[in-house]
């Protein structure tokens, strides 16, 4: 038995040998990025780009673009959504909107002010007010019920 385990023990140190003596596996070589990067050496957002602003798809004045609270069915609601904002030191002019008949009223958000609505003090109006939506619209039209 005591042979028998030898034999082994050999047999394994040759094979190990034996496949060791074969060609090392070598790295893969990897070819510089510069090679499979286009023309453009940066990164552009689709809004930087000049395809873009000469398809008109990008408006670069934003201030044409205003903030639109609100959308609730009852004028109550709406008014006490114009109150929590007066605490916070934000200007809003309360808008009614008519579609099919039914009263749907918005609050639109002064350019001055609208810096101070963030995404988080929206999570914080959403949570009080679950009805809340919020549109960034032309400042000629109001805000639609979609």
């Amino acid at each position: 038995m005591r042979w028998f385990f030898l034999l082994l023990l050999m047999l394994n140190a040759f094979y190990y040998i034996w496949h060791q003596q074969e060609a090392p596996l070598r790295a893969k070589e990897v070819l510089p990025l510069s090679l499979y990067r286009a023309e453009r050496q940066d990164i552009q957002l689709l809004s930087e780009s000049d395809a873009a602003r000469n398809a008109g798809l990008v408006q670069n004045n934003t201030e044409d673009k205003c903030l639109y609270l609100g959308g609730f069915a009852a004028q109550e609601d709406a008014r006490t959504f114009e109150q929590r904002l007066i605490s916070l030191d934000i200007r809003a002019r309360f808008q009614a909107f008519q579609p099919e008949g039914e009263s749907i009223y918005w609050l639109e958000i002064d350019p001055g002010s609208r810096r101070l609505v963030d995404q988080e003090l929206l999570a914080g109006l959403v949570h009080d007010f679950p009805k809340l939506k919020n549109k960034i619209m032309s400042c000629s039209g109001i805000a639609t019920t979609d």
